[in-house]
Formats: structure tokens, C-alpha cells, sequence
């Protein structure tokens, strides 16, 4: 099959591959803040990414000591909608607005 060069890369030790989608949809990002004074609570956000069909997949962002380099940690899907809390609006919202 014929690519256009738009869609190939090259890979490890230089071999040619073809970059292919493999889902879009939409994505939410949550940092974790200390209830009582608001500043961060823990240094890993929680990614949470829906699909065109509506399936949710999420993982823990980790960063590692290198600032440029972050770990990603499948994370147990929630089956129950969850709320976060939007600091610019001072109110609740569901994680998928």
C-alpha cells in the first residue's frame, strides 16, 4: 500500500512506520489540592480520556525527576460519573460536562 510521506515516521533503528489513529474523542486532566488550603496536594493528575464511542480510559500522570519526562499509570476505572471542582468558576461540575 502506498502512504503519503505526511503519515510515515521513522521508528527505532531507523525502520519506517505508518502513524495510524487509533481513537479521538476528548480528554479531562484533574490535579489533586489539599481541601483546606487549596495548594497541591500531590504532584500526580489523573488523565481521563473518552473515546468517539463514548468509552473511558484513565491513567495517573507521575512526573519523574527529569522535569521533561512524566510517567503513565493505567489507573482502575471508576464506575460510579464523578464531579470535580472548577477553581475559576468557584463550583461543581461533572468530570464530563
Amino acid at each position: 500500500m502506498q502512504f503519503s510521506k505526511d503519515v510515515l515516521t521513522r521508528g527505532k533503528g531507523d525502520r519506517l512506520e505508518v502513524r495510524t489513529l487509533e481513537s479521538r474523542g476528548f480528554y479531562v486532566i484533574c490535579k489533586y489540592l489539599d481541601p483546606e488550603t487549596l495548594k497541591s496536594a500531590d504532584k500526580k493528575a489523573k488523565l481521563s480520556l473518552r473515546n468517539e464511542n463514548g468509552e473511558v480510559n484513565e491513567y495517573f500522570i507521575i512526573p519523574l525527576k527529569d522535569t521533561k519526562r512524566s510517567l503513565l499509570v493505567s489507573a482502575e476505572k471508576e464506575e460510579k460519573e464523578r464531579k470535580v471542582w472548577n477553581s475559576e468558576t468557584q463550583t461543581e461540575e461533572d468530570l464530563w460536562k
